[in-house]
């Protein structure tokens, strides 16, 4: 569906160019620092987990053990795997043990010691990039097996705090009609600097994202893949500050969509910039590796700032996110790029100026899984006008050829909705689907008509936008409450501690086998 709206395609190639420029900064700049959620993920990937009787997962302990006695600057792969050697250490998890009690003396290794703690490290690393592409074939086995439900797919949030409560809850919504199950994370979790281990039961308004709550909950949606004839995906939440080692996580037990964007933990949970962009570019590379589709969080910025007035920074942080996805090796069709329903229905027009956004983020972005969210700024206790509007964004959303729906709920200004609640959700999205599933074949924006008009304003403030960003960096728009209105300077906010510059000699053997696309498959 490209073409309807009648873009200036020079204007849509300057907008790529500068989102470009303005990110390439950005980029260089996480290509010369390192983060220790980085060097965890890293000690994950090599196979290190469980935690000691604090419930501290012992990829902390190592890392803080080696930045205590050497430094990050030339990662933890060296002196952890020359100690592993030089110590005859059996495996990860016994030296973590003798490093967390301070029985071991970490060193950087030259010449051919240095040669065979590389070595060794990237033959462990190996390992788990290896569990990662298993798990994607795996993927598309159960595809090949199951069948691949049509678009646009039903996005559906489970959010008990136990994840034995949210397994049931999950199947129960797949059988009703749900084709994403997405287990929102406990409130909170972003600004852990690690990563809870086991089966969680007791989360706060969410479940913990753990590696086993991962497994149970893919198993479980297995189960009632194979029971419905169709794949239900599973979505999480590679954000916060351990952003790098839960999308490790996602990739070695297959989760199969994971949110995951460039500004929201910046802006929204005020993790610093810095920390963010460096685990940002680490944890897409991971994604492109496992096949995961990155959900964008563009819809956030709507909740703080006017969905009309703030359309244009909508697009520009989709073209950011396009641009950093593109270089850290994600297809199109793995850039899940999001956008929301999200103008006041007391506005005149409020429907057209929804569509003309919709449509222009959808002719922006013709092969990506664009991932649209319903209305919540404007629910209120009035759960007929509530139903009535969600009814509206599921109309607009397959209008406009949208390929992921996340289902508005009614109680949403209410309450945590119920079961119950989530079933006449399900419902009226059914409903929607099946009537005007194919209205947007013949929906044609009138030449030079008001949504053409409001879809090319939106494009030209976009382009506007971009070229003051690429004048004044990136950091400094951020700074400057560009998106959704809140300041967020780079050397402020929680994580800057964690930011470490490469040496020369920098080896992360995780790294390099996803720097390079082809490598070790």
């Amino acid at each position: 569906m490209t073409g309807k709206l009648n873009l200036d395609p020079a204007l849509v190639a300057e907008a790529r160019e500068l989102a470009r420029r303005a990110g390439q900064p950005v980029v260089e700049l996480a290509r010369t620092h390192t983060t220790v959620s980085v060097e965890r993920a890293v000690l994950r990937l090599a196979g290190l987990d469980g935690a000691d009787e604090d419930g501290m997962p012992w990829v902390n302990r190592l890392a803080d053990a080696v930045r205590d006695a050497t430094g990050l600057e030339h990662g933890v792969a060296l002196p952890v795997w020359d100690a592993m050697l030089t110590g005859g250490y059996p495996d990860l998890r016994t030296l973590a043990v003798d490093a967390a009690a301070g029985l071991v003396k970490f060193r950087i290794p030259a010449g051919h010691e240095a040669d065979a703690a590389r070595e060794t490290a990237a033959r462990s690393v190996k390992k788990g990039i290896s569990r990662i592409d298993a798990q994607r074939a795996e993927r598309d086995r159960m595809l090949a097996v199951t069948g691949d439900p049509p678009m646009p797919w039903i996005y559906l949030i489970v959010a008990t705090g136990d994840i034995y409560e949210d397994i049931p809850q999950a199947q129960a919504a797949a059988r009703e009609g749900a084709d994403v199950i997405a287990v929102i994370r406990s409130t909170g979790q972003s600004l852990l600097d690690y990563v809870p281990e086991g089966a969680t039961r007791e989360g706060y308004a969410g479940t913990y994202a753990t590696q086993e709550n991962f497994r149970l909950m893919r198993a479980a949606l297995d189960d009632v893949s194979r029971e419905l004839g169709r794949y239900v995906r599973l979505t999480n939440y590679a954000s916060g500050l351990c952003m790098p080692e839960i999308a490790a996580l996602a990739g070695l037990e297959r989760l199969d969509m994971m949110l995951n964007d460039c500004m929201y933990g910046i802006i929204f949970r005020d993790i610093n910039p810095v920390r963010t962009f460096i685990d940002q570019r680490f944890s897409r590379q991971v994604h492109a590796r496992a096949g995961i589709v990155v959900n964008t969080g563009e819809d956030n910025y709507l909740t703080t700032a006017d969905a009309v007035d703030a359309a244009h920074t909508v697009v520009v942080s989709q073209l950011l996110n396009e641009y950093f996805g593109r270089e850290a090796g994600l297809a199109d069709g793995q850039l899940g790029l999001g956008h929301a329903f999200e103008i006041n229905p007391e506005v005149p027009d409020s429907f057209l100026l929804e569509l003309a956004h919709a449509q222009l983020i959808r002719e922006l972005f013709p092969d990506a899984p664009l991932k649209y969210m319903p209305p919540t700024k404007h629910m209120t206790g009035n759960v007929f006008a509530g139903y009535l509007l969600d009814a509206f964004f599921n109309l607009c959303g397959v209008m406009t050829d949208q390929s992921i729906l996340l289902i508005g709920m009614m109680t949403e200004g209410i309450h945590t909705p119920f079961l119950s609640d989530r079933d006449l959700a399900l419902e009226n999205v059914r409903y929607v689907r099946n009537a005007a599933g194919r209205l947007g074949d013949s929906f044609v924006p009138a030449p030079g008509g008001f949504i053409q008009q409001r879809a090319s304003r939106v494009l030209a403030e976009s382009v506007g936008l971009l070229r003051r960003i690429c004048d004044q960096g990136l950091l400094t728009a951020i700074a400057d409450g560009t998106f959704g209105i809140t300041r967020r300077p780079a050397d402020g906010g929680r994580g800057l501690e964690g930011v470490v510059g490469r040496a020369d000699g920098y080896f992360n053997p995780a790294a390099e086998i996803l720097d390079d696309p082809g490598a070790d498959r």
